[in-house]
């Protein structure tokens, strides 16, 4: 990577990652604080617990599509601009109603769909899988710091504090943005990154990339539904500043098991059977909670058990997308992917909160059960080849004809369909990486250049 693609990566996915922590830093203390508000019942928790995420899902696309024709940056700060405010209400409501408006504000900053277009565009292909990664990475630690930070942080100032310093964050990356991350020199539709409205229908009729949004919908929603509970159950035992004693080792932990999974799923081509396992785990993780009944260390290895599962199937689900999505389909197949993963807090809040009127046995029976309904769904799935996509501008094959560097690219060893979109100026490829390398392709399209010149 250039230094600007560097520069542009690594400033954008820290934007992306505090805009995180702001949500991530009340997950593990909010059930608590809200309690306290005027008007509080458990199913309005779980409400203002998961209301975000249901602003985030139906903004998400339209922000993307706007930042297309207005610019991604004034587009990006309108949405810290929400996103601040929306913070700043939350930590002034002093009853359950105000919570859960500022948090549906919170999440109607939804501008994750135009930082990742403008990664986009301020990076080549050949560089871009590994600016996501940087990003991917960036909410990674920004869920692991969250679960340490908050409760120490809501203990020690008030979980109204935590709220304040997320809106300064919010303002504070507007200017990072406008001061520090590079203009992109063109700003252009990405069908390898953002929705394209023409191939919907393709995504919307595949039954394996709909098992995939189905499943990122469960495992959000009870990631979610498990934190309308957890809270309440050990503060029974522990005073809340000493919570991150116990998300501490779990996070951990559950890491460890994170890295051999996913080296098994990918390397080792055992993704399906990787898939099975994480799900089957999650739904032991509810299991153990439904039947530990507040006591500590059943609550504790309940709560283990779960994040175990979860960071087994969080690396591999967005893979599975790429690999299912047809060629030029990519940037759709995970919009609407990302919408179902939105669609999962504010659905874990909402039913989790409800179902709290009973017990929180009910809550983690729903959890399982729903764990166990994604595990036959996910059954079916087929093998997934292992497919990686690429984008090949057409300007390296120096005005050939579009559909001969089509053709010469298709007969290549490893890959596994090209689709060519002559307006945009461009290729898209799946292939194998094992099989054929990104510069490969790149330097047979410029080769199908040089023997139509």
């Amino acid at each position: 990577m250039s230094p600007a693609e560097k520069r542009a990566a690594f400033s954008l996915a820290g934007i992306f990652s505090m805009r995180m922590l702001g949500l991530f830093l009340v997950l593990p203390v909010f059930a608590l604080y809200a309690d306290t508000l005027a008007g509080a019942s458990p199913a309005l928790i779980g409400l203002a617990l998961g209301a975000y995420g249901l602003s985030q899902a139906l903004l998400q696309v339209p922000f993307g599509m706007a930042s297309d024709t207005l610019g991604r940056k004034p587009v990006i700060t309108f949405g810290l601009l929400l996103f601040g405010i929306g913070s700043l209400v939350c930590a002034g409501a002093d009853s359950i109603d105000q919570m859960i408006w500022g948090r549906l504000l919170q999440g109607s900053g939804a501008v994750a769909a135009a930082i990742t277009a403008m990664i986009a565009d301020l990076t080549r292909e050949e560089h871009r899988t590994r600016a996501m990664a940087m990003l991917g990475g960036s909410i990674a630690l920004s869920f692991a710091v969250s679960l340490v930070a908050g409760p120490v942080l809501g203990a020690r100032y008030g979980v109204d504090f935590i709220f304040e310093l997320v809106a300064g964050l919010a303002f504070a990356s507007i200017l990072w943005l406008w001061l520090v991350v590079p203009n992109p020199p063109v700003v252009k539709h990405h069908r390898d990154m953002e929705v394209t409205g023409s191939e919907l229908g393709r995504v919307l009729k595949d039954p394996n990339l709909l098992r995939l949004d189905f499943g990122v919908f469960v495992l959000h929603m009870a990631l979610t539904g498990i934190f309308v509970a957890v809270p309440g159950m050990l503060v029974q035992h522990m005073p809340a500043a000493d919570l991150w004693k116990v998300y501490l080792p779990v996070i951990l932990l559950s890491f460890a098991i994170m890295v051999p999974s996913t080296i098994m799923a990918e390397a080792k081509g055992k993704i399906r059977q990787v898939m099975r396992i994480g799900i089957g785990v999650v739904a032991a993780g509810a299991l153990v909670l439904m039947g530990a009944e507040g006591e500590y260390w059943p609550t504790v290895g309940g709560l283990f058990v779960f994040f175990a599962g979860f960071n087994m199937l969080e690396p591999i689900l967005p893979s599975l997308v790429t690999k299912f999505s047809p060629a030029g389909a990519r940037g759709t197949g995970s919009g609407v992917f990302n919408t179902f993963q939105f669609l999962g807090p504010f659905v874990g809040g909402t039913v989790g909160g409800m179902l709290m009127h009973t017990g929180s046995h009910a809550l983690f029976g729903f959890l399982a059960a729903a764990a166990a309904v994604w595990l036959v769904v996910a059954w079916g799935m087929v093998a997934p080849v292992p497919y990686k996509q690429l984008v090949v501008p057409l300007s390296l094959a120096d005005g050939a004809a579009p559909e001969a560097v089509q053709k010469a690219l298709a007969a290549l060893n490893g890959v596994g369909g090209v689709a060519l979109f002559a307006d945009d100026g461009e290729l898209h490829v799946r292939f194998i990486s094992r099989q054929i390398t990104p510069e490969a392709i790149f330097d047979a399209a410029r080769a199908a250049g040089s023997a139509g010149g």
